[in-house]
């Protein structure tokens, strides 16, 4: 029988513990804990193994501000052999997961992304005036018209001067209004100034008007489209349901927030043959005839909104200000007329700005206390509120105005085209998909099958992450304009 090990009393380290050793660990915890959260998440980050991989997933998709993260597999295969002919995982990935874009159309949410958005528009766009992409290259020459349509007026605000240095709202006899308010305002204003777009007088500003106006905004202008069909056909001297027999009409829009806090509208209109854009529109169907039918159209068209017996049954027109320009080609033009690239430029500027950039919000507000505490002008909020009083009617519900109070009261898209206008978003990124794909061409020619499996995982970036982001956004834009500089060197030496 074998004696029982005796345990080891507790005692001194076998092997002692320095003092240098000792403050030196202490040096570096207390280092430590003096760093701010964003730096000790940038030490965890660069020391974790896959870094150098996820490094070159967020340069793949250019500095997204917010990835969303996805896991699962993806498998093609010879439909007839069974041969695998491609295949991604992303269990060799950090994290056992892949970021794609957000695809924001937003700048202010994701830069890299809004310019990519902004790009598929401005393409978008061009195709419709001057062909490509599906779109037959003969458009160019139909009649087509760069449209403004604004909102009416719902009280006077301050205006910039512009270039030619004009006072805000100039008034011989001066007067107040029933208040105690100045009619009139003689001070000249930047474009900058923050009293540019506020009312001159909050109390006598139609508020309610002002927001009924912007959820009936997109009711308006469908209405507007079939008005101006009928203005065309009666143009022609034909009914309403011959007309698509003759020629068809195609748009696109979208919607800018001026700094009075109120949607306007930019439309480019085209008048196509009975086959859309691959056949010409009838002789009769000019540019002349098309401006005649659009300004009309806007004179006439009008809806109502909900009775209610806070508000009443407003009627909902456009304003009285209305631009209509004809389109011409670049190369057929001067340079000072609104051309194919220039309107597509326009557009495409404007899709990636929201309320945000006329000093709102562009997030949901979940309750009053919100739009108390929101950072905007009182004029802004003033019509957040609005909204929220009246969307808290039943008769005003199918409105939606709560739900649309950041946007104050506007619920439509950004950008809207008809179906036969040009081509689409998912086409656009389609074609792009397939670029970055690279040997994804050479399986064209083969019958194959596809079995992926994908879930959502997580989305956005730690504080070091989001930097990394956003000095990859920052590289990316810098190149860009390098590129852009070579190219206009190389075609000012090729001059």
């Amino acid at each position: 029988m074998t004696d029982a090990p005796i345990p080891r009393e507790r005692g001194p380290p076998l092997y002692p513990i320095s003092d240098e050793v000792r403050r030196s660990v202490l040096n570096e915890a207390e280092r430590l804990r003096l760093l701010s959260p964003t730096e000790r998440d940038l030490i965890r980050l660069v020391h974790e193994p896959g870094f150098p991989r996820w490094l070159e997933q967020i340069k793949s998709i250019g500095g997204c501000a917010h990835p969303i993260y996805l896991a699962g597999h993806t498998t093609t295969r010879d439909a007839v052999t069974g041969e695998v002919l491609r295949h991604y995982d992303t269990g060799d990935d950090p994290g056992g997961r892949m970021p794609v874009r957000c695809r924001n159309r937003r700048e202010t949410r994701c830069e890299p992304c809004s310019y990519l958005h902004a790009g598929d528009t401005f393409h978008l766009v061009r195709s419709g005036l001057l062909g490509g992409k599906g779109v037959a290259d003969g458009v160019q020459r139909h009649p087509r018209l760069f449209v403004t349509l604004t909102a009416p007026s719902f009280g006077a605000v301050h205006r910039a001067s512009g270039p030619d240095g004009a006072v805000c709202r100039p008034r011989r006899d001066g007067g107040t209004c029933e208040h105690g308010r100045p009619l009139g305002c003689g001070h000249k204003h930047a474009d900058t100034d923050s009293a540019v777009g506020q009312p001159l007088c909050p109390d006598c500003y139609d508020y309610p008007g002002h927001v009924l106006w912007h959820a009936s905004a997109g009711s308006l202008w469908n209405h507007y489209c079939r008005t101006l069909r009928r203005h065309l056909a009666t143009a022609a001297g034909i009914t309403q349901t011959r007309l698509r027999e003759h020629l068809t009409v195609s748009f696109a829009k979208v919607a800018e927030y001026q700094k009075r806090g109120a949607v306007h509208f930019h439309a480019v209109i085209r008048i196509d043959g009975p086959d859309g854009p691959s056949s010409p529109p009838p002789v009769w169907g000019t540019t002349e005839l098309l401006e005649s039918a659009v300004r009309s159209a806007a004179d006439q068209v009008e809806v109502r909104t909900p009775y209610s017996p806070a508000t009443g049954e407003r009627v909902i027109k456009w304003g009285k200000q209305i631009d209509v320009h004809p389109i011409r080609s670049d190369a057929f033009t001067e340079s000072t007329a609104v051309t194919d690239n220039a309107v597509a430029a326009y557009v495409a500027k404007y899709v990636s700005k929201s309320v945000g950039d006329a000093g709102g919000i562009d997030y949901r507000i979940q309750d009053f206390d919100s739009i108390r505490l929101a950072p905007v002008s009182a004029h802004l909020r003033a019509l957040m509120a609005a909204c929220w009083r009246l969307g808290g009617l039943l008769e005003l519900e199918e409105l939606r105005l709560r739900a649309w109070a950041h946007t104050l009261g506007y619920r439509g898209h950004v950008l809207t085209k008809s179906r036969q206008y040009s081509t689409t978003y998912g086409a656009l990124r389609a074609v792009r998909a397939d670029h970055r794909g690279g040997g994804l061409v050479a399986l064209e020619d083969r019958d194959t099958v596809t079995e992926s499996a994908w879930r959502y995982v997580g989305s956005g970036h730690s504080p070091a992450e989001a930097d990394f982001a956003h000095g990859i956004a920052e590289d990316v834009a810098a190149l860009r304009e390098i590129r852009r500089d070579m190219i206009a060197e190389g075609w000012r030496y090729a001059a």
